[in-house]
């Protein structure tokens, strides 16, 4: 049998085929097989990639070739897909949230420490390179002790684009109409809360606010309950920091990160590109020719240009990109490295980063951003 860990998918729709890419970049990973409850679905999966079909849930669970199960079925499952796949003595993966309440995902972390197993959740995004990128520049105290925290999750106004025609690259429909009635922050507010609980650690109190500010998204979508398109959260963290996370379907597109500190600011131009852009302009410090430029024009004509320019100077990454494989913009993300991560840390006895304790507080924090939730303790981390 090949050396590595092997690992199997149980849902096959549009996510999936963001795993199947960045699968490449991970070769101890070997994918024994997939299953998903549309037999088409998994029939099209399987055709496009390449890869075995389960004949159920069950054939797969039983499989001891899989260490690793992986599950990518929409949130509503996951809590059912994640306790089956503990009771079959499998390690678990999980998209995010791990459960849709906090006490389902607390049983989950429970039911995976009694049986010695680790239990491990997406998003992967922090542990872009990126992420670490940011984190090098934060320790090295460039721009003092970080205060201040702005997380931008705004996917723009995709309801009023040709969502009906996308598909994924093996011909999965993008879930629109599911992911309206989820909601934008469940969607994507743990991409940005797993950045800020990464570098400045657990949150320690949560006030929010959500609202549903568009009634309808389109054909289809008049007379269905709507999750919250809009929702804006202050984030105390035990560190001291206070960030704001802002997560919204109307807005245009804006994944940034601002952190501001003594001496300085940082900016992360795009939380969902694995090398993003980061930006540092230090207290005092005269700005780029460019900012200047621009900025003079402006004056002269009396008017603001239709863009707007990151603040600071790039500040490069020390090692050149490796040729890793990533979905196409908007989501280059490698979305296996969190899956490569976790084999890593079963294989050395230890605690993988984004834990099942780590993915609870960040499904805590997301429910209660969700929720709107004014003063609301998470679980600790």
């Amino acid at each position: 049998m090949t050396s590595g860990t092997g690992i199997a998918f149980i849902g096959t729709g549009f996510v999936s085929d963001y795993y199947m890419t960045t699968l490449a970049n991970h070769p101890q990973l070997h994918l024994r097989g997939v299953w998903d409850v549309d037999p088409s679905r998994l029939q099209q999966f399987c055709d496009y990639w390449k890869v075995k079909a389960y004949a159920s849930e069950m054939d797969l669970l039983a499989d001891p070739a899989i260490g690793i199960v992986v599950n990518l079925t929409p949130p509503e499952s996951h809590q059912a897909v994640n306790r089956a796949a503990l009771l079959a003595d499998k390690h678990v993966y999980c998209e995010k949230p791990l459960a849709m309440t906090v006490e389902e995902a607390r049983e989950l972390v429970s039911l995976a420490a009694e049986r010695g197993l680790t239990l491990a959740g997406a998003p992967a995004n922090a542990l872009s390179d990126a992420c670490g990128h940011c984190a090098d520049i934060l320790r090295s105290g460039i721009i003092g002790t970080p205060r201040l925290a702005y997380a931008e999750m705004e996917d723009g106004p995709v309801f009023r684009d040709k969502w009906q025609d996308w598909r994924s690259r093996s011909g999965a429909k993008w879930p629109a109409v599911h992911e309206f009635e989820i909601g934008c922050t469940l969607e994507h507010a743990g991409y940005a809360a797993s950045w800020l609980v990464s570098l400045f650690g657990p949150v320690s109190n949560v006030a929010a606010f959500s609202a549903l500010t568009f009634p309808t998204k389109g054909p289809g979508t008049e007379t269905l309950a709507l999750g919250p398109d809009f929702s804006v959260g202050c984030l105390t963290f035990k560190s001291g920091l206070v960030a704001r996370l802002t997560s919204g379907l109307a807005a245009p597109r804006d994944r940034s990160l601002t952190i501001a500190g003594d001496k300085g600011t940082l900016v992360v131009r795009d939380l969902w590109d694995n090398r993003s852009p980061i930006h540092v302009e230090l207290s005092g410090t005269r700005r780029p020719l460019v900012h200047r430029l621009i900025e003079r024009v402006e004056w002269q004509f009396q008017r603001k240009f239709p863009f707007r320019l990151t603040a600071g100077k790039s500040v490069a990454y020390p090692q050149a990109a490796p040729k890793n494989s990533l979905p196409k913009y908007p989501s280059q993300i490698d979305f296996v490295r969190g899956i490569a991560a976790q084999a890593d840390a079963i294989k050395a006895g230890t605690r993988p980063v984004f834990s099942g304790e780590t993915a609870l507080h960040l499904t805590d924090i997301v429910l209660a951003l969700n929720a709107g939730k004014r003063d609301h303790t998470p679980t600790p981390l």
